[in-house]
C-alpha cells in the first residue's frame, strides 16, 4: 500500500478514537466510531485476496449494524429524557440496546462470530490494530455508561464469552484465530467487573493490549501464521521465541507474570461484591483458554519437530530484535512486582 495512503488511514483511526474518547455527546461519539470503521477497512482488504475482501465486508456490515444500534439507543434515551449526554443514559431500554451494540462492536458472545473470521482474513499488523486499538473507543463508552448498565446481562455475557472464547479456541490451528478467541475470553473478564469497578476493566484492557501487541509483533517478526510453522520458528530467532513463550503464559494469566495481576484483582473484587460463584465459574472457564495457550507455548519451544512429516527449518537471522518488542516483552512478563504502584495509580 502507498505510504501516504497508509498514513492517512492511521491518522484517521487516531482521529476517530480521539473524538469518541473525548466526546460528551452521543452524536460525536457515533461520528468517531464511524471514522474508525471507515479507516480500518482499506487496511483489512489491502492484500486483494478474496479472504481479505470477505473479512472487510463482514467487518463493515457488523460495525455498521452496531453503529446504527448505538444511534438508536441514544435517540431513544434522548426521546424519553431529553438528554444527549453520554453519562446520562438512564432509560432501561436504551441501556439494553447500547449493551448489545457495544458487545457487537467488541465481539462479546453472542455477537462474536465476525471477529475470528475478520482476524483470519487480515494481515498480522491489521489484526493487531483490530485486537487492541479498535476496541478502545467501545470500551470507553462502556466505561462512561457503566453506572447505568444491567449487571445481570453483563455477567451473563461475560461468562458466555469466557466459556466460548476458551472452548472454540481449543481446536484451532491458525494462530490468528486462536488470538481472536483469546481476545473474546479476555473481554469476558473485562465485562464481568465493569459494573463494580470500571477502573479494573480499563487496567485489564491496557495490560491485555500490551501482551497482545507483544505476541502479534513477535509473530510478525518471525512470519508465523499457523501452528505447523511455529514448530520450526525457534531456529529463526531463539531468544525471541523464548520471550514469546513467557508472553503467552502471561496472557494465560499464570503467576508470577503480568497477566496474573488483572485476574487476581478481578477475582478479589468479585468476592468482595458477594459474587464468589461467578468468580469461581469464570476462573474455571479460563482453564479452557489456558490449554490452548500452553499448546502454543509448547509449539514455540519444541526444538525437534515430529519426524512423521518433513519440516523445513528456517534460516537464523542476525537482525537484532526491535526495541519496541524488547520493551513490550519486559512489561508483559515482569510487571507483577510493581502491582502496588499500579494500584495506587488506578
Amino acid at each position: 500500500m502507498n505510504p501516504q495512503a497508509n498514513l492517512i488511514f492511521i491518522a484517521s483511526m487516531l482521529l476517530g478514537t480521539t473524538i469518541t474518547i473525548s466526546s460528551n455527546h452521543w452524536i460525536m461519539a457515533w461520528t468517531g466510531l464511524e471514522i474508525n470503521t471507515l479507516a480500518i477497512l482499506p487496511l483489512i482488504s489491502k492484500s486483494h485476496h478474496p479472504r481479505s475482501i470477505e473479512a472487510a465486508t463482514k467487518y463493515f456490515l457488523t460495525q455498521a449494524a452496531a453503529s446504527a444500534l448505538v444511534l438508536f439507543s441514544s435517540m431513544t434515551n434522548a426521546w424519553h429524557t431529553g438528554q444527549w449526554d453520554i453519562t446520562q443514559l438512564t432509560h432501561p431500554t436504551s441501556c439494553l440496546i447500547l449493551t448489545s451494540a457495544i458487545a457487537m462492536k467488541l465481539g462479546l458472545v453472542p455477537f462474536h462470530f465476525w471477529f475470528p473470521e475478520v482476524l483470519q482474513g487480515s494481515p498480522l499488523t491489521t489484526g493487531l490494530i483490530l485486537s487492541t486499538a479498535m476496541k478502545l473507543p467501545p470500551m470507553t463508552l462502556l466505561y462512561m455508561t457503566s453506572s447505568s448498565l444491567n449487571p445481570t446481562l453483563l455477567t451473563i455475557l461475560a461468562i458466555l464469552s469466557a466459556a466460548l472464547g476458551g472452548w472454540m479456541g481449543l481446536n484451532q490451528t491458525q494462530i490468528r484465530k486462536i488470538l481472536a478467541f483469546s481476545s473474546i475470553s479476555h473481554l469476558g473478564w473485562m465485562a464481568i467487573i465493569l459494573i463494580y469497578n470500571p477502573k479494573l476493566t480499563l487496567l485489564n484492557f491496557y495490560l491485555y493490549a500490551v501482551m497482545t501487541t507483544t505476541v502479534f509483533l513477535t509473530l510478525n517478526t518471525t512470519k508465523v501464521l499457523k501452528l505447523s510453522t511455529l514448530l520450526t520458528a525457534w531456529t529463526k530467532a531463539p531468544s525471541l521465541n523464548t520471550m514469546l513463550l513467557l508472553t503467552l503464559l502471561s496472557l494465560a494469566g499464570l503467576p508470577p507474570l503480568t497477566g496474573f495481576l488483572p485476574k487476581w484483582l478481578i477475582i478479589q473484587e468479585l468476592t468482595k461484591q458477594d459474587m464468589a460463584p461467578a468468580a469461581t465459574l469464570i476462573s474455571l472457564l479460563s482453564l479452557l483458554s489456558l490449554f490452548f495457550y500452553l499448546r502454543l507455548a509448547y509449539c514455540t519451544t519444541i526444538t525437534l519437530p515430529p519426524h512423521t512429516t518433513n519440516h523445513m527449518k528456517q534460516w537464523r537471522t542476525n537482525k537484532p530484535t526491535s526495541t519496541a518488542i524488547a520493551i513490550l516483552t519486559t512489561v508483559s512478563v515482569m510487571l507483577l512486582p510493581a502491582s502496588p504502584m499500579i494500584l495506587t495509580i488506578v
